[in-house]
């Protein structure tokens, strides 16, 4: 498939390609977008040291997307996400969004909930961290990642957004 047809197809359709689900940059942004906003509003505020861990993982993998180094994180994501989108698609996808906004400046925490559900998504544990970010070509962004907590305990990022 050319660009100029990916372009014209309706927003949400996707190719199943060798068991794997081929979304275009917009697909994945407006997915995690919707995914975020929900769990958002459906979300309870958290309390307690859960919060400092989660956020410490958000920004660990935030580190990466500011390096550009988007392979990695793609690598450290959980499996809901790594089954969404390849690796290499989501490379191209993020450094299409990101590289335009230019370096990263300052973040601070807006918030952070602990929904039981997200759109789309089985239930389970999940957690959304919303940051106040500036780049150097945008000064006042809104970065949304979300993440599950995994059968092994770890959390994993399973969804990112930029606003």
């Amino acid at each position: 498939m050319s660009a100029a047809e990916g372009a014209r197809r309706p927003a949400g359709l996707r190719d199943e390609v060798a068991g794997h689900r081929r979304w275009g940059r917009r697909e994945v942004l407006r997915s995690a977008a919707t995914l975020a906003a929900v769990a958002w509003a459906g979300g309870s505020f958290a309390q307690g040291g859960g919060t400092s861990a989660v956020q410490a993982v958000a920004r660990g993998w935030l580190v990466l997307a500011d390096r550009g180094d988007f392979g990695a994180t793609w690598d450290a994501t959980g499996k809901q996400f790594r089954n969404a989108i390849t690796r290499e698609r989501w490379s191209e996808s993020a450094a299409g969004v990101r590289q335009p906004l230019g370096p990263m400046t300052q973040r601070s925490v807006l918030s952070t909930t602990f929904p039981k559900s997200v759109p789309g998504a089985p239930q389970g544990e999940y957690a959304i961290v919303l940051f106040r970010t500036s780049f150097a070509k945008r000064d006042d962004g809104r970065e949304t990642v979300t993440l599950e907590r995994e059968s092994d305990g770890a959390w994993r990022v399973v969804g990112y957004v930029i606003q």
